[in-house]
């Protein structure tokens, strides 16, 4: 009995999602995410992926990682598309429409977009990939290729390469929360996918993305403490 009332329950709060004309979820709005340091771990409102399946290249490439002798972050060079989603603090914002998804990022005030129902183009690496997107049903899955492997996944260094494959699954649970599920596929640095799943709040009225400025006051990298 009680699992039948959890189950209505659950069907009226995703029978209150907000749909765009096209009857799809309306997942635009400003969204904040957990701050995921580490893909591996469980954490407030994330479940970790846990021991990765190195390859021998990732393994050897995660062992020898020093953030001290260079953090591109600390640059204010692009963080790449999973480092941005998993800084906590700096929330994201969702615009939609039929042809396009696009993120903006309050971190450095970065922004990146999907294209709705499209085979990714041939085109150079770069620092954020090139991403499609297409609807499962009533959830949202982005597929992302074309990487320049300048980035880590998180702060504590996960590794990836320019083969990284990345999928995102976006799921509104109810009007105010998400479901987001990443998965990591990447041959040259792990032997078999991976995932890492969190959930995403949605922010009051009014509550807006703020100016981000990266190099000003950055006294780590003046002084000297980034090299």
């Amino acid at each position: 009995m009680l699992v039948l009332v959890a189950v209505g329950a659950l069907a009226a709060d995703q029978g209150k999602i907000p749909r765009m004309p096209d009857g799809k979820p309306n997942l635009q709005g400003v969204w904040q995410h957990p701050y995921v340091s580490d893909m591996t771990k469980d954490a407030k409102d994330q479940k970790g992926a846990g021991p990765l399946p190195f390859t021998a290249w990732g393994e050897d490439n995660f062992k020898t990682y020093d953030v001290s002798k260079f953090d591109y972050t600390g640059h204010c060079l692009p963080f790449g598309l999973i480092r941005s989603v998993n800084v906590g603090g700096y929330p994201i914002q969702i615009f939609q429409n039929d042809g396009y998804v696009a993120f903006l990022f309050e971190q450095n005030t970065w922004f990146h977009v999907a294209y709705m129902n499209r085979e990714h183009p041939k085109i150079d690496p770069t620092w954020f990939g090139n991403s499609t997107a297409k609807w499962d049903g009533d959830t949202l899955v982005v597929d992302t290729i074309g990487f320049n492997g300048k980035t880590r996944l998180d702060t504590l260094g996960h590794p990836h390469s320019d083969q990284l494959h990345l999928i995102q699954r976006l799921t509104m649970t109810d009007p105010e929360h998400m479901d987001y599920v990443i998965t990591v596929d990447d041959p040259k640095t792990y032997t078999k996918p991976w995932s890492n799943t969190r959930v995403f709040t949605k922010m009051k009225p009014g509550e807006e993305l703020m100016e981000y400025s990266c190099e000003e006051n950055n006294r780590d990298f003046t002084e000297g403490h980034i090299k």
